[in-house]
């Protein structure tokens, strides 16, 4: 195996521990019997996380060997973030939660670290953002759909590269330890990033029952 396939097995093995999909939020809320609520306080979120252009002035758009796969995800992201527009729409307003404040600020700062992903200058960091966010969207996508489903949204298909279109660029991309090192770096932050907002909807959720 040479190292550029290591380096898409390593994205795809995080990905898998380390992911959304790892977190049991995830699978809590895409069942059929998670608590409207709590669908609707996780469809606020992401689109508080991820309802916004996200890669706006990164190194992504203006390296020739990523800009035309860095274009296909932009329009594929942007069609993405049309359907969780509407998506958030159709939920009806945020539940009232205790400590609103705090998970406001929570968001903020979760939004600032993405920002810096994006336009980090350390080559192949932001790329492992984007290639680990695309990723991850399967899972996001879970919980979307559900709430979908249980809302009356009709899903669209998504547009985003799937994992051999991934393999296939990261390949192309991880041509050296360094930026293979960059890359695991910039993935290894937006699967954190996720963990602790499907953490926070745990607590947020926790706090409703509690609350009454």
């Amino acid at each position: 195996m040479n190292p550029a396939d290591d380096a898409w097995h390593m994205l795809a093995a995080l990905a898998a521990t380390d992911g959304s999909a790892a977190h049991p939020r995830v699978a809590a809320l895409a069942a059929p019997a998670a608590a409207r609520r709590d669908v609707a306080d996780a469809v606020h979120a992401v689109c508080t996380i991820h309802g916004r252009y996200l890669f706006e002035d990164t190194a992504l758009a203006r390296d020739e060997a990523t800009a035309d796969w860095f274009a296909r995800v932009t329009t594929a992201f942007t069609n993405e973030r049309a359907y969780l527009a509407h998506l958030t729409a159709a939920v009806g307003p945020l539940p009232s939660t205790p400590g609103q404040a705090q998970a406001d600020a929570a968001f903020a700062s979760q939004r600032h670290a993405f920002d810096m992903l994006a336009r980090s200058d350390r080559k192949g960091c932001a790329l492992g953002a984007a290639v680990a966010l695309v990723l991850d969207w399967e899972a996001i996508r879970t919980v979307l759909d559900a709430a979908a489903a249980r809302f009356g949204v009709a899903v669209p298909p998504s547009e985003l590269p799937d994992r051999t279109d991934l393999a296939a660029f990261v390949a192309t991309v991880g041509d050296s330890p360094a930026i293979r090192r960059a890359i695991a770096f910039g993935a290894q932050q937006v699967f954190a990033q996720h963990r602790g907002l499907w953490s926070l909807l745990e607590a947020r959720a926790s706090a409703r029952d509690h609350h009454g």
